[in-house]
């Protein structure tokens, strides 16, 4: 039997192999992903890394429905209902609590919901992102325009007072009327900015913007393994070597990776990731790496071959690396690649364009339970 109402009442199809033995979902994932690489040996593939069934996500993306007297954050279910979902299992208890109590903060600050067939209203959605090392939580309002601010503001109090854990809270404002999430300009209503997290003793910050995973259980598997593969890989002796990071987000492969002789170089394009990973590389004293706000596939293809590193990571967007980066890191040529993705069709395509590689490695983390989507991560070795 689901364990989720909306799922058997069939009002949210977010989970679709819900009812699905954890054992077959597995099964089916790696079949897919073994499908996906067919030129690769079968005895390469790792048996898949697995975390929490329930209970596991640390970010709601929650739709803001109903009307400012009687407010639901939720989605709208395929019969066109609004459906809140508050008490979704995927979230751990004390997220579910919070998010049924910004219900009622959006009823109580007098927040109209945006409607999209009106073009009316003001509030969009609701984001919660919950810290698993300490289930703090940075909340964001996401507005058509300022003039819900005060609104916010005067019932803020209260609530910071009962959810101290609550740290940062932000509005960024969508004016579009469009289906995007977020807009370009983010008004803090804290003085703090980030949210700590860490993982694997290493602290990880998450700013209203940057990426980061939604299941910290099998991320810290991931990033982990990333660490193991490379220390492999640079034991084979005792000269100092490098790894660029590359889609770094904020820092995590690369914090995991670096060490006294490792130096680390990572490369995002957005500049509020690179600033959390600034700040952990130098709460960790780690003085041989660097973080620049860059487009990962333009600094591929401006280096010169003398500065090619011994590793390069690449964890890109579902869209994957694409043509030009995969051509540079042909004619790089370092010893290794690690790819790190969440689209394992847009990786496989990838893996076909970079040239003169065998992958030696295949290893699916299972990121997103009850859905047919995973991340995997591959090492390739120059041949």
């Amino acid at each position: 039997m689901p364990v989720c109402r909306h799922f058997a009442a069939a009002e949210c199809l977010s989970c679709p192999l819900l009812d699905q033995p954890m054992v077959l979902q597995l099964h089916t994932k790696m079949t897919e992903l073994k499908s996906l690489l067919p030129q690769v040996d079968p005895n390469v593939f790792l048996a898949p890394v697995t975390g929490p069934e329930l209970a596991f996500r640390n970010k709601a993306k929650m739709v803001a429905l109903g009307a400012a007297h009687q407010p639901l954050l939720g989605i709208v279910s395929p019969q066109g209902q609004s459906i809140s979902l508050c008490d979704c299992p995927l979230y751990p208890t004390d997220m579910q609590e919070l998010l049924a109590r910004l219900q009622v903060f959006v009823q109580q600050a007098g927040i109209p919901p945006y409607r999209v067939d009106k073009a009316k209203g003001e509030l969009k959605f609701v984001l919660l992102t919950r810290s698993q090392v300490n289930g703090e939580y940075l909340l964001r309002f996401v507005l058509r325009s300022e003039q819900a601010i005060a609104r916010i503001e005067r019932e803020l109090p209260k609530l910071l007072s009962e959810y101290p854990q609550i740290k940062v809270v932000s509005v960024n404002l969508q004016p579009v009327h469009m289906a995007r999430l977020e807009g370009d300009e983010e008004i803090f209503l804290t003085e703090q900015t980030r949210l700590a997290e860490v993982f694997n003793q290493v602290p990880l910050y998450i700013r209203p913007k940057s990426f980061f995973q939604t299941n910290p259980q099998v991320a810290e598997r991931l990033y982990a393994t990333a660490r193991d593969w490379v220390a492999e890989l640079m034991a084979v002796d005792s000269a100092p070597k490098s790894v660029w990071d590359l889609f770094c987000g904020v820092g995590g492969f690369g914090l995991h990776c670096a060490s006294q002789t490792v130096a680390v170089t990572g490369i995002e394009i957005e500049a509020e990731a690179i600033a959390c990973a600034s700040m952990s590389a130098q709460e960790l004293g780690l003085s041989n790496v660097s973080f620049s706000a860059l487009d990962s596939t333009q600094v591929a293809a401006g280096k010169e071959a003398s500065e090619v590193p011994d590793i390069i990571i690449v964890n890109p967007p579902r869209r994957g690396i694409g043509a030009a980066l995969c051509e540079s890191l042909s004619e790089f040529a370092p010893a290794h690649i690690i790819y790190s993705s969440c689209n394992a069709k847009t990786m496989a395509q990838d893996l076909q364009h970079i040239r003169g590689y065998k992958v030696t490695r295949v290893q699916l983390f299972d990121m997103f339970p009850h859905t047919h989507h995973f991340e995997v991560m591959a090492l390739l070795e120059r041949i």
